[in-house]
């Protein structure tokens, strides 16, 4: 069924409202913050590369109040057991069977916290409940439930006992993305509000949960005309000839930046996908799922480097409103 106008004004309003409540705790990173409630609207997830101290999981406790759910912080070391994350069944002597207690992964918002720290097995462990919302333990599925998001953090400084993401679960993350450090004006109001330091749990629940569920299926029913997939297509194809990629976007990488547009279209009040919106969202979406050729590399290519060539070399189709 179609998106009216009436439909996309209500979901820009509410995205907007979204944005400015979270606003509130981590000041002065409108964008990102953006681009993280259009991956919860999209049913996606977030890598977060970051420096310490950027507000992290400042940004994970408000997404959770704003959106009245629950949020849960776990900390990846080397040593932790994929049960710590996912759960674990326990014998029950009382009643002779096992029951199934669960992880920390069982919220509306995770924090999985320096997530290259955990051995690979451990980091395995998210890939099923990513992908499918869902956790399987001794063969039984146990849904984690809607909404559901992972904002995964790793440090790009220290790489000493790490290990790096594989691309299979590089490619389960909707988007990547920084908060980086606030600018002056915003680090003096910091300052001066330095006494508090609870600044997420002031964040009151301004829609609930059930309201995020209902904005994810509008944002899958926005109209998106062939030209533009094509347009998609294109860029994601032109990723993979590049002559410093040695690995472009998948088939799931396009599939993301589609449901991504148009989340990112129906937030700014269109009841359509156009060349834009794939453009803005080209890099956050595709650039982690691009390798580049350890040559080109080494002489200071980037992923987002490839990306932007790629939107670069393809034209855009013309468009109009319908």
């Amino acid at each position: 069924m179609a998106v009216t106008q009436e439909q996309a004004d209500w979901f820009a309003d509410a995205f907007r409202q979204l944005v400015a409540n979270i606003d509130r705790a981590i000041l002065g990173k409108e964008e990102a913050i953006r681009l993280v409630v259009a991956a919860m609207l999209s049913n996606g997830h977030v890598l977060l590369e970051d420096v310490p101290g950027t507000g992290k999981t400042v940004l994970a406790k408000a997404l959770a109040n704003t959106v009245d759910g629950t949020q849960s912080r776990i900390q990846f070391t080397p040593d932790l057991l994929p049960s710590d994350v996912t759960g674990v069944s326990i014998y029950d002597q009382s009643n002779g069977r096992f029951e199934f207690h669960r992880g920390p992964i069982f919220a509306s918002v995770v924090l999985a916290d320096e997530i290259n720290r955990a051995s690979p097995k451990t980091q395995s462990a998210l890939l099923e409940v990513m992908e499918e919302g869902v956790v399987t333990i001794d063969g039984v599925g146990h849904p984690v439930g809607a909404p559901f998001l992972v904002i995964a953090t790793q440090n790009p400084i220290e790489q000493a006992g790490t290990y790096a993401l594989p691309e299979a679960q590089l490619d389960r993350f909707l988007i990547k993305t920084a908060l980086g450090y606030p600018d002056h004006a915003t680090t003096v109001s910091l300052l001066l509000d330095s006494s508090n330091r609870a600044r997420a749990s002031s964040i009151q629940p301004i829609i609930a949960s059930e309201s995020i569920v209902t904005m994810s299926q509008l944002a899958s029913e926005v109209y998106v005309d062939p030209a533009v997939m094509g347009y998609l297509s294109e860029i994601v194809t032109a990723t993979r000839a590049d002559k410093d990629s040695a690995l472009g976007v998948s088939i799931r990488g396009a599939l993301a930046l589609a449901r991504a547009a148009k989340t990112w279209a129906l937030a700014a009040g269109r009841t359509y996908v156009t060349p834009d919106d794939i453009r803005e969202l080209a890099v956050p979406v595709l650039a982690h799922r691009v390798i580049v050729d350890p040559e080109s590399e080494f002489a200071g290519v980037s992923a987002e480097d490839i990306v932007v060539r790629s939107i670069a070399e393809v034209d855009p189709p013309a468009y109009r409103a319908a």
